[in-house]
């Protein structure tokens, strides 16, 4: 489990990870958003949304020095202080809390790692004098439209990044930055955490930022936390101030360069032991003092601002009168104030969620949400508006994230969601249009590859966006299209008997050989994506075939082979990597270990254990061997004759190995392709004394193919190989 700074940014990392192991092993939960499989092995979250009562081998947190955040860092303590894995826990972050590690986890083991690039100063740069790949940053929405509008009458036009935005739109952006169709980003702080673009410099085109309290300059680290966006890897990035700003002072730039800042002497905190019996006893317990003088109490946050001022309304008081009903109480105070708006707004909000929530029924009447979710639902305004908009579905987003709250609480979810991307192509449309110029390169480039993806894209965009027809025609077209693909569920992909990935008719990408049997990679087929584009789609296809491969394998999988001992474990690992079939021969030690009880699970899960061969039953149905053929043939990288359902066994190429045709589910024994299940048929008719001819009628083969194979599967033979 990983919790994030960022909700952006737990989405990039669970787009990451899932492309690795498939989207089946890895949960996201954000406040707004929960994808949560059947069995998750992974849990990549924001750090305030971590379900930590969950027991996990693993723990981390990242950007771990936000626990001095004032308002965020007391949820960054807490799990300092209490989150840890069964085997290893790791805290991520800057140099800088250094000394309260060491003071509040005497036994941490404190290991740094170096920048790969430099980072170098350049002083101030005019606009006209910036280079490409530059990063402007600001920090509030009117600079950075101000910011973008120059940039598009001076460069051609530049991406818009905002924490305002939703992972959607926002993506949509660095896709039309990372494509090279812009040459610049205008950007808040927002990507200061983590979110990783193509940027060569960023440029300070302001130094002080509103904190949600006063309007103060940036701190040297808050400076180099956005500086560090520059450069990747091995590749050197500048920093620089955008004129007329003067350059930052020397001593503040070599801070930069050098990364070298003030530690951090204290952190907030909050008691996580709340007595919710009443709430001036919860009042009490959230001004407990903390018991270390490196920890600042934190009391001024956003949930206990609500409580108080829920706390001077006499109906709420009269509702909250004992320890459940103030614990309902507590969790409507943490409700987000996404919109930011004026407090007494918010306060209103969370007072008629309680009190229905208190009311006869228990619940959020459905008239009542609906009478704030559907004038949301409206795209046609500017900028400003949908973004207002965004701000204010993501709070009923959350308020439905709660299922005690709300009936059909699905449904709900569903329908807040389809209306958070229909404002997010908006928005998308909108930042296009108002800052991209139509005649720029972005433009002259669409037009070169009309006669291919172009051409494509009429034809499947009203389709697969639900959009007007001729959207196709419009800048936003190809993005709006990786969209909907990114976000499709699982069954709207399926494989040809070439290895092809297809979405309906359209061809998106083939199979290719990868690191083992079990981890294809692909190849995609769509031409003139922009390298943003591609990277989304190529990691939402690998995360599509790592389920694939894993729905394939669910028979092995089985909870009923959860408990099983160490033979156990390896000859289901064996058996994963042959795709449901092994040799007796290749897992004798394994087999041999087995006890009466491993037997028994392995039975009741459908898998076999004969003389000759182990084999799951499930994986010899017909529509799994073509499953195996497929991921046999992306391994070798040549087309597999898939043999039909009632075939039983044919003569095998000497260009394919024995262990290919093992992992298709017809081992080869006597020079013939058997599938797995027949073998021990055939082996029982030998041992008992049958015929040639029986046998041959059997296999369908000839009479005198069959003494090769009696010898094969002969008693003596099976117990001379063990």
């Amino acid at each position: 489990m990983i919790g994030l700074p960022l909700r952006l940014l737990a989405r990039e990392v669970y787009d990451r990870v899932s492309a690795r192991v498939g989207e089946g092993a890895v949960a996201l939960v954000t406040g707004e958003e929960k994808r949560v499989p059947a069995r998750p092995r992974y849990w990549v979250c924001t750090v305030e949304a971590m379900p930590v009562e969950r027991e996990v081998d693993f723990f981390a947190v990242d950007e771990i020095q936000l626990c001095g955040h004032p308002e965020r860092g007391h949820v960054f303590t807490d799990r300092l202080l209490h989150g840890r894995g069964r085997r290893e826990t790791w805290f991520l972050g800057s140099d800088t809390i250094r000394p309260i590690l060491e003071r509040l986890v005497p036994t941490a083991v404190l290991d740094r790692r170096p920048r790969l690039s430099r980072l170098f100063g350049a002083g101030a740069l005019p606009l006209r004098g910036l280079p490409p790949r530059t990063a402007v940053v600001a920090f509030s929405a009117g600079a950075v439209y101000r910011l973008a509008e120059r940039l598009r009458v001076r460069r051609g036009g530049a991406a818009v990044v905002m924490g305002a935005l939703s992972p959607r739109a926002r993506n949509a952006q660095v896709a039309l930055y990372q494509a090279g169709e812009v040459d610049y980003l205008v950007a808040t702080d927002a990507i200061g955490m983590g979110l990783n673009m193509d940027v060569d410099c960023v440029a300070f085109a302001e130094l002080c930022k509103f904190d949600g309290r006063q309007m103060r300059e940036l701190e040297d680290a808050e400076l180099a936390q956005i500086a560090g966006r520059a450069g990747r890897h091995h590749n050197d990035g500048r920093f620089a101030t955008l004129a007329p700003l003067p350059p930052l002072p020397a001593a503040v730039s070599r801070a930069i360069e050098d990364h070298r800042f003030p530690m951090q002497r204290r952190i907030f905190w909050r008691s996580r032991d709340l007595d919710t019996s009443s709430v001036d006893a919860l009042t009490a317990s959230l001004r407990q003092r903390p018991f270390v003088a490196c920890l600042e109490l934190q009391d001024a946050a956003e949930d206990a601002r609500a409580l108080s001022r829920l706390a001077e309304d006499s109906e709420v008081m009269a509702r909250a009168r004992d320890a459940e009903s103030v614990g309902l109480l507590w969790e409507v105070c943490q409700i987000p104030d996404y919109r930011q708006l004026q407090l007494d707004d918010h306060f209103q909000l969370l007072r008629a969620v309680f009190l229905q929530l208190q009311g006869p029924r228990q619940r959020l009447a459905d008239d009542w949400i609906r009478s704030h979710v559907d004038p949301l639902d409206d795209a046609q305004a500017d900028i400003d508006t949908l973004l207002a908009r965004m701000a204010f579905i993501r709070t009923w987003t959350y308020i439905t994230q709660h299922t005690r709250w709300v009936n059909d609480a699905r449904a709900w979810q569903e329908r807040a969601r389809t209306i958070e991307d229909r404002l997010s192509d908006a928005l998308h449309d909108r930042l296009v249009a108002r800052f991209v110029d139509p005649t720029s390169r972005r433009t002259r480039r669409r037009g070169r590859r009309e006669g291919s993806l172009g051409q494509q894209l009429r034809a499947v965009v009203p389709v697969l966006t639900e959009t007007r027809a001729g959207d196709a025609d419009q800048p936003d077209a190809i993005p709006r299209w990786i969209n909907g693909l990114v976000e499709a569920a699982h069954e709207r992909f399926r494989l040809d008997d070439a290895g092809r990935i297809l979405d309906g008719d359209h061809t998106l990408a083939r199979l290719a050989a990868g690191v083992d049997r079990l981890r294809p990679e692909i190849t995609l087929l769509v031409d003139d994506l922009g390298a943003g584009q591609r990277l989304r789609l190529h990691r939402r296809l690998v995360a599509w075939t790592r389920d694939w491969v894993a729905q394939l394998l669910e028979p092995l999988r089985d909870e009923r082979l959860a408990n099983l001992g160490p033979a156990g474990r390896g000859l289901i690992y064996q058996l994963e990597q042959g795709l449901g079939t092994v040799l007796v021969a290749s897992a004798y030690e394994q087999v041999r270990e087995l006890g009466p009880r491993e037997r028994s699970a392995l039975g009741r899960a459908g898998v076999r254990v004969g003389r000759h061969v182990v084999l799951s039953a499930r994986l010899l149905q017909p529509a799994a061997l073509r499953e195996r053929t497929l991921l046999c043939q992306t391994e070798i990288g040549r087309r597999l004759d898939r043999p039909r359902a009632d075939v039983v066994s044919f003569l095998p190429s000497s260009e394919v190995s024995d262990a290919t045709y093992a992992a298709m589910g017809f081992p080869v024994l006597g020079g013939r392709a058997i599938r797995a299940d027949v073998v021990e048929v055939v082996a029982n008719r030998v041992a008992s004394g049958a015929g040639p001819a029986e046998i041959a009628r059997r296999l369908g083969c000839f009479p005198d193919e069959v003494e090769f194979i009696r010898q094969a599967l002969a008693p003596s033979r099976t117990r001379s190989r063990h």
